[in-house]
């Protein structure tokens, strides 16, 4: 029999949030695992005890945050307007049913006033990472790291062109000290001294957001974009570092000190790690073989020679007699060791001048051919090697299972694809935050497992 529905609405009832919030929902697992009462004493340097006004709670503050990151909810304004009518957001920040929500604008001016200067950020996250090592979820023994890119907001047709240094190599001391001892040992004389300086280069710089790094590469968007490097822990992937860069940073230049970092920082005994081709240089993988890390990085291909030219890998490199074998049988030995660190081979020109093989070897006009080797070339044939066993290759395909379903969570299910801030610092946070959420849902559902339903 149908019924016409009675103003149910308007009856009075006595109901607590408590009851409100069902049992399996994922702020219940939450807040049942992860121990939030840290970030009070992280803030409280950061705010003045005995004068002013009362402050908002900054733990409070700081888990509406992650309720924006957890759920995707872009615009710190409509978030307040999702905590307002949502009673699971109310009960998770302890707000009562009735009570007033702050103000958007409360977030925004301790951002600015607060935190911009702060390592605070970096802190929860640490203290996140920490937890999770603390549930026995990051043994730290392979890691993952790679990047993404988000896009900054700024417009790609407004800037000036500018003349930058790029970023210092870290491994230039190192390459200088190996160069002269390499010399040496060759009984040559050391190379003259001089101070190397960072090469430069013209750039597009963005009126908008200066921080943010125009990204040309190949498959990849034009414009302005930031970089997340994200390191992720092979085991449940708890992500254990993260880094933001301008996207005119090479992958490569910062993932040595973040390694250390974690190291250092957490206290792990990697074993092994999982790169993409971005990071197969010979001063990582030399650094790498030092750690007893065993470095798998993807195949980066070398830079093909001129059509019709033979390019060095048909000359074979003998570690016995220390020279280069050459298709017609002609041996290539040891001349020098330049500013760089390549090992320089040649050929004898005589020799070469009756070669049949000359027109596809050498265009020189002395008929001469030169083959260079790096001093710490060695160590990245290791790594070549590396990604071609059994377990490297194991290794090198479950990239695709952590860090990479890392990115991919973090686009379409946290707002990770969009820089929501201008400057390097604003957007350092919003990574930091959002890969902190991230870990905070992966400890949870890991912690507290749903019993899968089961037919009777």
């Amino acid at each position: 029999m149908l019924r016409t529905p009675g103003p149910e609405q308007t009856a009075l009832e006595m109901v607590t949030l408590e009851q409100l919030v069902p049992k399996d929902h994922l702020l219940r697992k939450i807040d049942a695992v992860i121990d939030f009462s840290f970030i009070h004493e992280l803030a409280t340097p950061h705010y003045c005890l005995d004068n002013g006004r009362p402050a908002l709670d900054p733990t409070l503050m700081f888990k509406a945050l992650f309720l924006g990151y957890l759920f995707g909810i872009r615009s710190e304004r409509q978030l307040v307007r999702e905590i307002e009518v949502n009673v699971a957001y109310r009960w998770f920040l302890r707000l009562k049913l009735t009570g007033t929500v702050f103000d958007a604008s409360t977030i925004c001016a301790n951002r600015r006033r607060r935190f911009d200067d702060s390592n605070i950020q970096q802190e929860i996250f640490d203290t996140i990472v920490e937890q999770a090592v603390g549930h026995g979820l990051v043994p730290g023994y392979v890691l993952y790291t790679d990047s993404t890119h988000l896009k900054a907001d700024a417009n790609k047709n407004k800037f000036t062109k500018e003349t930058i240094a790029k970023s210092r190599a870290d491994y230039w001391e190192a390459l200088d000290k190996a160069v002269e001892v390499d010399r040496s040992e060759r009984g040559l004389k050391p190379l003259p001294a001089k101070e190397r300086e960072p090469d430069t280069t013209v750039t597009r710089v963005s009126t908008t957001d200066p921080d943010s790094g125009y990204m040309m590469r190949e498959g990849k968007p034009e414009g302005f974009f930031y970089l997340d490097h994200r390191t992720v822990d092979g085991a449940f992937n708890i992500i254990t570092d993260t880094y933001t860069t301008p996207a005119n940073i090479n992958d490569s230049r910062v993932y040595l000190a973040r390694l250390d970092r974690q190291i250092e920082r957490f206290g792990f005994e990697v074993h092994a790690v999982g790169l993409d081709a971005g990071y197969a240089t010979i001063p990582i993988a030399k650094s790498l073989v030092e750690r007893e890390i065993m470095g798998v990085t993807g195949y980066r291909r070398p830079n093909p020679p001129k059509p019709g030219m033979m390019d060095k890998s048909h000359f074979i490199y003998d570690p016995h007699e220390d020279g280069y074998m050459c298709p017609n049988g002609q041996f290539l030995p040891y001349a020098s060791t330049n500013r760089e660190g390549y090992r320089q081979y040649r050929s004898d020109p005589k020799q070469c001048a009756k070669c049949p093989l000359l027109a596809s070897c050498t265009s020189a006009r002395n008929h001469k051919r030169e083959i260079n080797r790096h001093i710490w070339q060695d160590a990245r044939d290791t790594t070549n090697k590396n990604r071609l066993t059994p377990y490297g290759k194991k290794i090198y395909k479950r990239r695709q299972e952590t860090v990479e379903r890392s990115f991919a969570d973090a686009k379409q299910l946290h707002g990770h694809r969009y820089a929501r801030f201008r400057s390097l610092i604003r957007v350092k946070g919003q990574c930091l935050l959002a890969a902190a959420t991230q870990n905070i849902k992966k400890i949870a559902l890991e912690m507290i497992k749903t019993p899968k339903f089961s037919p009777a």
